[in-house]
């Protein structure tokens, strides 16, 4: 190893910078190359903020500022030149109410329109103020959700879950409500019934109160009530069934659950019902299990009162049955009608005490929701192994509770809450336990640095964990199926066919030419991006790249014999946007490693790579290959027998089995197979696909025919919605000659010769 070498094999392997030939990436204030786009969030439209609003109006109950400007603008700006100024003017709105919510503190969404609708305006002359209130007076008048608005901040995973924990709680208190006031109901018209029936109804007294103080002196109420006593009916309640309705109306009307009917929402809940929502695991149990008795009487009661409205209570079968009811023969549907309790916990040092009660919860199938809300997933190395933990303390419960049967479990980060709203409100709804485990997006800033690296907003941290998948998004829902293809899901997760997400890269070299490539983000990336481990990392001098330097997605995928010639490296820029190679400590690279081969195991569940299905391929394959040399030996020797003479040997290439002759083993390992080459047809229009370069050329001239697949890649999705001088010209157009447009569909389109002629020279 010679001396500039040197220095570079050494960082990689001991975290140590020795000579002039590196940098400290601390110090020069590096961050991701990715990054760069991302420096000001108030400028860019993303999910947060949010609004909090009330679900009661079909929307939902979570709306994004982007959302909600998007439809205003449907709404009130006509299309094209027209609603030009109206956009322009809505749109900075947006950015100023973007940037305000930053430091929104419980406000809502009105009044921190109207703050920003007054700071655009001070920022006017006079005549562009009144273009711009015009605008801002059309889209105020537009506006229809108001509710608290929230940034992605350490509040907004309780706020959000919160919030649609209690509309769950409301909907269920309406039917609830419902439920019990039909069954009052019911049970005091039998009760008035039965009163009717009875001497006391027929009394002077209340004879005169029942008519009125305006007919009094019309009737004689004394001679009245001998009439009608002469007249009634024996027909009163029997005293044990008259006891039992007025027991069961009692509980009834006693239940602490859910607020009365009429009662204020929030003051119901607070005042006159239990309390749900807890900071501690043993508070919840304890509540639950004080209440549970409780329970038991109330369900109870619901269900004598139907048996009784019916007709149906017999005490000889039932009074022995109801003696006995207890909690066991409370069934998941009667637990489901209560309300859930929500528990809040904060992944740091006291909630790690949690996480035994924690796992008796998620097992225990009570209808308890868990928000586990981790602030830093990027922790301390091991003092046993020296290794960076990769974020495992932040997800091992989740992989523990998807082995749960009945646990649903929604792992994400904050910055995928509002994309996965529907996920949330099923784990809310779902019958048993649920744990909601959201990663903050807390970054650290650099420690002891010259210059530190800026911080990142939670936003960025949180999007930066999912992508790098040391923190990935998956749901589990155990009501979907029995199987694990029904049940777990990795929607959410960009490229999850893949190791590490890839983006398009393009920047400016030292002569100023525009370069584009592909870059991937990995675990070491997402580190990267906390400047708590910048020592993790160090820059090399232009003048000092090697070829030995490679990107650290790349040097993954050495073994470990290639592995040690090489050094891994990650793009990074300064606060210029200047762009630096920056190679990576080894323990760095042994984290991405680990972190890897957990994403793998979750691809596994998710249907993704499966190895039992690669398996069970290579051995059709191979039972395949066998029975297939068999049948060519019989054949060889049958064509030997009747030509009598010898057959010629099978060539390596005759015996190879083709990939045309393989679909139905194909087909049994459930992947998707590479694609072949198959020569088309000469008449008809295609792209050679796997060399595409993704210029746009083609799909700018008709992105109806011309469309991109899942890599970014062209192929023609239907022919006949292209003219033949559109296929000409995009075969022209193409920077690698790869289209080929066949001949015309139509022969009565103008200009085929000329075109036919030009189409020669791709055929």
């Amino acid at each position: 190893m010679n001396e500039t070498h040197s220095p570079l094999f050494t960082f990689h392997l001991t975290g140590q910078i020795s000579g002039d030939h590196l940098g400290d990436a601390g110090q020069e204030g590096l961050r991701p190359a990715l990054f760069s786009a991302h420096q000001d969030l108030s400028k860019l439209r993303y999910d947060y903020p949010l609004v909090l609003i009330n679900g009661a109006n079909g929307s939902g109950y979570l709306l994004s500022l982007t959302d909600i400007i998007n439809d205003l603008l449907r709404d009130i700006a006509p299309r094209g030149i027209g609603g030009e100024r109206l956009r322009r003017h809505v749109l900075r709105l947006e950015d100023e109410i973007r940037s305000l919510a930053q430091n929104g503190n419980g406000s809502t969404f009105f009044q921190i329109w109207d703050l920003a609708e007054a700071a655009l305006l001070s920022r006017e002359d006079e005549a562009g103020r009144k273009s711009l209130e015009d605008s801002l007076r059309q889209a105020q008048g537009a506006r229809r959700f108001d509710g608290e608005i929230i940034d992605c901040d350490d509040a907004a995973p309780a706020k959000v879950l919160t919030w649609t924990w209690m509309q769950v709680q409301e909907s269920k208190a309406r039917r609830f409500g419902e439920d019990l006031g039909e069954l009052t109901l019911k049970l005091g018209d039998i009760l008035k019934a039965d009163f009717m029936k009875s001497e006391a109804s027929y009394d002077a007294g209340r004879l005169r109160s029942s008519v009125g103080s305006s007919y009094e002196d019309t009737f004689d109420f004394d001679s009245m009530s001998d009439i009608l006593a002469t007249a009634c009916v024996d027909g009163a309640l029997p005293k044990p069934r008259l006891r039992r309705i007025r027991s069961v109306l009692s509980t009834l009307k006693s239940q602490k659950f859910f607020p009365p009917a009429g009662a204020n929402a929030n003051g119901g809940w607070r005042e006159t019902t239990h309390n749900y929502v807890f900071d501690r695991c043993s508070a919840a149990l304890e509540a639950f299990q004080k209440r549970l008795p409780e329970m038991v009487e109330l369900v109870k009661a619901i269900a004598v009162a139907r048996l009784e409205i019916a007709g149906r209570y017999q005490e000889s079968t039932h009074d022995p049955f109801f003696a006995r009811f207890d909690e066991s023969f409370l069934e998941p549907g009667d637990l489901a009608s209560f309300p859930s309790y929500l528990l809040c916990l904060r992944g740091d040092a006291g909630a790690r005490a949690e996480m035994a009660p924690l796992t008796e919860i998620l097992s225990s199938g009570l209808p308890i929701k868990v928000l586990l809300q981790n602030d830093d997933i990027l922790e301390e190395m091991s003092i046993a192994t020296r290794q960076f933990s990769f974020g495992f303390q932040g997800s091992q419960i989740a992989v523990m509770a998807l082995g749960l049967a009945n646990a649903y479990v929604l792992q994400t980060s904050a910055a995928s809450l509002y994309a996965l709203q529907e996920s949330i409100l099923g784990g809310l709804m779902h019958n048993g336990p649920t744990l909601f485990n959201v990663y903050l997006g807390r970054l650290g800033p650099s420690n002891g640095a010259a210059k530190n690296t800026p911080l990142a907003p939670a936003y960025l941290g949180a999007a930066a964990a999912t992508e790098s998948r040391a923190f990935p998004t998956f749901v589990h829902d155990p009501a979907r199926g029995k199987d694990w293809a029904a049940r777990f899901s990795l929607e959410g997760n960009p490229r999850p066919d893949a190791d590490w997400p890839i983006h398009r890269f393009a920047y400016e070299d030292e002569d100023l030419q525009g370069i584009t490539q592909d870059i991937a983000f990995t675990y070491v990336d997402f580190a990267a991006a906390d400047g708590r481990y910048m020592a993790s990392f160090a820059s090399v001098k232009r003048p000092e790249w090697r070829e030995f330097m490679i990107p650290v997605e790349a040097f993954l995928e050495l073994d470990v014999d290639a592995a040690a010639k090489h050094v891994p490296y990650i793009l990074m820029v300064d606060e210029s946007n200047r762009l630096h190679r920056v190679i990576v400590e080894i323990r760095l690279t042994q984290a991405a490693r680990r972190c890897r081969e957990m994403w793998r195991s979750l691809q596994e569940l998710g249907g993704i790579n499966n190895s039992h299905a690669r398996n069970l391929l290579a051995k059709e394959k191979e039972i395949w290959q066998q029975e297939k040399a068999q049948e060519l030996t019989a054949l060889s020797h049958r064509l030997e027998h009747e030509a009598g003479t010898p057959a010629p040997a099978m060539t390596a290439a005759e015996d190879r089995v083709t990939p045309a002759a393989e679909p139905a083993v194909a087909e049994m390992s459930g992947e998707v197979q590479a694609e072949v080459d198959v020569e088309a047809p000469p008449d008809e229009p295609y792209i050679e696909t796997p060399r595409c370069t993704t210029c746009d050329e083609c799909t700018q001239i008709n992105n109806r025919t011309f469309v991109y697949n899942e890599n970014k890649q062209a192929y023609i999705a239907d022919a006949t919605g292209a003219t033949y001088r559109e296929l000409v010209e995009a075969a022209e157009s193409c920077q690698v000659a790869i289209i080929h447009p066949g001949k015309p569909n139509n022969p009565d389109e103008p200009g085929l010769d000329d075109l036919m002629a030009r189409a020669e020279a791709f055929r």
